[in-house]
């Protein structure tokens, strides 16, 4: 998987135009202060664009949480599932 990609479609589905996606640690949190400071809306967000990108839908919300931990996190399990 592609990380510059993923990278990329997440700065476009939350419109964070102020970063590259070379900005974004594959390794950094997604959520909380010591990452890119994602909150509850934006992992619906995230959701969406598994969904509309990737055909996976993410049915066990409890699973959200390791799936977004980080960027490398998300491509393993897009790998992992499409």
């Amino acid at each position: 998987m592609d990380t510059l990609k993923l990278k990329a479609q997440i700065i476009d589905a939350l419109n964070l135009e102020e970063l590259n996606p070379e900005d974004i640690n594959d390794e950094a949190p997604l959520f909380g202060p010591e990452g890119l400071g994602l909150d509850s809306i934006d992992a619906l967000e995230l959701i969406v664009l598994l969904e509309k990108n990737y055909g996976i839908k993410l049915s066990d919300p409890a699973k959200a949480k390791g799936v977004f931990a980080s960027v490398a996190t998300m491509a393993s399990f897009i790998e992992e599932n499409k």
